[in-house]
């Protein structure tokens, strides 16, 4: 039995779709509050859906009963400041009960971590999985709890779990809508005024799936793999997208000094209003740092070829101008 926490999630539904699009029975954890989404309604009869929140030992206890195979996709992500502590304290607890029960039970995993717990390169350098965080990053919640979480795996691993890692850079596809990466399509599609001097990694969401699938198939235990398709300057990014909604390009370059001031506003207009900021300082931070990712290992462990980020943003474009249609 295969086993998806998180599978209501971005990445978990589109995992859970590609395992049963091959005819596998698929149990996959859910929480009472979660929306089945209608993607993986033509394969309900290969899922078995059970309530449980990784926190609860007992409730993934028998989640895990009679499980050979655990994708861990579920994660609370958020970079809000009041949400920091409960996040780390859900996500590693989270991640620390199921690599307790399945060093028990033998059963093989697939943890999805993030770039957020990779460490960075020196100038001029590709990021890879050799490089690790030097110091704590106190002040992003999220990537703590990502570190601390693949450190528990890590832990498990020494122990003897068979285990491996991958962490993704950003996540894209039109399954998304306007939440995750999708609000940057959102905001170039109203009219970005304003590009940032950084750069990223890309990878469309069904090569993450295909990537996990191929590493728990295979023979590779205790490692970890970045999955990332290309790296983009935003500017050309935002660009890219401004074309293809037929939306004015950014034309301002939003300097460091010009995004604190902007996340400070943020945070007091969130203050008062108790909405989510539209910027935060973690975003503000990254978004002036070149952030480039070597994906060369997973290319040759698995020989993925990944499918051009054009033509997942092509497909997020006609989505959203799909969904625009249809509201009319």
């Amino acid at each position: 039995m295969i086993l998806v926490t998180g599978a209501t999630g971005f990445v978990g539904a589109e995992l859970v779709k590609q395992l049963a699009g091959q005819n596998l029975a698929v149990r996959c954890t859910k929480r009472a509050s979660s929306v089945i989404p209608s993607s993986l309604a033509p394969y309900a009869h290969l899922i078995e859906w059970v309530e449980a929140d990784i926190t609860d030992l007992t409730a993934m206890e028998i989640s895990l009963e009679g499980v050979t195979q655990v994708y861990h996709c579920a994660a609370w992500v958020s970079f809000r400041e009041a949400d920091k502590q409960q996040m780390i304290y859900t996500n590693v607890t989270g991640t620390a009960n199921l690599v307790n029960i399945c060093m028990e039970t033998g059963a093989r995993v697939v943890h999805v971590s993030s770039i957020a717990a990779i460490g960075q390169a020196k100038d001029d350098e590709l990021i890879t999985e050799k490089h690790f965080i030097e110091e704590t990053p106190t002040e992003n919640g999220y990537a703590i709890s990502k570190l601390e979480s693949e450190m528990e795996v890590w832990r498990g691993i020494a122990e003897g779990l068979d285990a491996v890692i991958v962490n993704p850079s950003i996540i894209i596809g039109a399954s998304a809508g306007a939440d995750g990466s999708g609000q940057i399509f959102d905001k170039v599609r109203q009219g970005l005024k304003f590009y940032t001097s950084g750069s990223c990694g890309l990878v469309d969401v069904a090569d993450v799936t295909k990537c996990m699938i191929a590493l728990m198939n295979s023979d590779i235990t205790a490692e970890r793999f970045i999955i990332n398709a290309e790296n983009w300057p935003y500017k050309d990014l935002l660009n890219y997208i401004a074309a293809q909604f037929g939306t004015p390009s950014p034309k301002t370059e939003a300097k460091p000094w010009m995004l604190s001031l902007a996340w400070r506003g943020a945070a007091l207009i969130s203050s008062i209003t108790g909405k989510a900021p539209a910027l935060d300082k973690i975003a503000a931070q990254s978004a002036s740092v070149v952030q480039n990712y070597d994906n060369s290992k997973i290319r040759k462990a698995i020989g993925i070829e990944f499918k051009p980020i054009k033509e997942t943003i092509n497909e997020i474009v006609a989505a959203f101008k799909s969904d625009a249609m249809l509201s009319k």
